[in-house]
């Protein structure tokens, strides 16, 4: 019985990455690209794509936590720039029209633009693992498993995205397998109380946010030399899945600052690499930066607290206020960047015992 289970959840997660991998896989497929695309043969290893791999845990944070935001993984492909996003000649059939039904997601006007894929999964737990009943004054367990695609608009020093996410919470999410799998494999202990996690919904979001970057110490002309800017951003995202404004900032100081609008990898649309961010640094040359952001969010929905929107379940007295501080360090060496941050957030819900500390690392190939 308890196979059948497992069995209908991987179907219903396989339903999900059988929509979203072809998709992913088409855009970045060698035999993407046609004769008249302008610089390059193909989309993929074209200058200026990129793929991003980020893992997020709470243990990255130190504290011996492993509740709340317990573990995340994200895939991002990163498109070179686009003349267009419906006619760019670069772009293959299905996806100019995939970009056609989403029109009215694209940023107007002028200026440089690339869109970004991903592929996401998010683990919540409360802080006690060893009930298997419900635990009524603590988060519900809840997993998600999510597609989203971005547009980026580039004018000067001002970024414009807008992006989409649609995927599944609740058992279809794999949410436990996972989680049991990990802890299997690290030897740590194990979630008792997965049969109390959130009812299977689909859930979906829109988001807008912007962003402008300042300089505040210039490097020379070639782009060495210490260099510090400032990055202001705010926006706003609605959906089953979260609906919340947002705004905050990040300052960042090192060598050879990448002409881009931040380092920091949890901001809502913190995966839109921006158009005309394709620096390359030195091959054999190791450059790197330091960086501190500070945001806040004004939350009116957040499923992972206020559970199932259709169904009755369990939730929490979600606080509408959050705020995050983090800092961290960036790495570059020729096309590959590394990158590790550690975050503090403030308490999330009414009667949270811990604040949460989590930690991020990540990995990016540049082409």
């Amino acid at each position: 019985m308890q196979f059948r289970h497992i069995a209908g959840h991987a179907a219903r997660a396989a339903t999900l990455a059988g929509w979203t991998l072809p998709v992913l896989l088409a855009l970045f497929s060698p035999a993407w690209g046609a004769d008249d695309c302008v610089g390059h043969a193909r989309l993929w290893g074209a200058p200026g794509s990129a793929i991003n791999l980020r893992v997020d845990n709470d243990l990255f944070g130190g504290s011996a936590q492993d509740q709340g935001y317990s573990n995340g993984l994200q895939l991002s492909l990163v498109t070179p720039d686009l003349t267009d996003y419906r006619r760019d000649p670069c772009l293959p059939g299905g996806m100019r029209r995939f970009n056609g039904a989403l029109g009215w997601l694209q940023p107007d006007g002028d200026g440089q633009r690339n869109m970004v894929f991903s592929l996401a999964h998010a683990i919540f737990t409360p802080n006690d693992p060893l009930p298997a009943t419900l635990i009524e004054d603590d988060r519900p367990y809840a997993a998600i498993l999510a597609a989203g695609v971005s547009y980026n608009l580039r004018r000067g020093d001002e970024l414009r995205t807008n992006y989409a996410r649609l995927g599944v919470v609740g058992p279809a999410a794999l949410g436990r397998q996972v989680q049991d799998s990990a802890h299997h494999w690290l030897g740590s202990k194990r979630f008792y109380g997965w049969r109390n996690q959130l009812r299977n919904e689909p859930v979906l979001q829109f988001g807008h946010e912007r962003l402008q970057r300042r300089m505040l110490l210039a490097p020379q002309e070639d782009g060495s030399g210490l260099a510090s800017d400032l990055i202001v951003h705010w926006g706003a995202a609605v959906g089953n899945l979260s609906t919340h404004a947002n705004t905050g900032l990040e300052w960042r100081l090192g060598w050879r600052l990448p002409d881009d609008f931040g380092s920091a990898p949890l901001r809502p649309a913190g995966e839109s690499a921006a158009p005309g961010a394709g620096r390359t640094h030195s091959a054999g040359t190791v450059d790197g930066h330091f960086f501190v952001v500070a945001s806040g969010r004004w939350v009116l929905r957040d499923i992972t607290l206020d559970g199932n929107t259709f169904r009755s379940s369990h939730h929490v007295d979600r606080r509408p206020w959050v705020a995050d501080i983090g800092y961290g360090f960036v790495v570059n060496r020729g096309h590959w960047k590394f990158a590790f941050a550690r975050y503090q957030r403030s308490r999330e819900f009414s009667g949270q015992r811990e604040r949460p500390v989590y930690g991020s690392f990540s990995i990016s190939r540049r082409f």
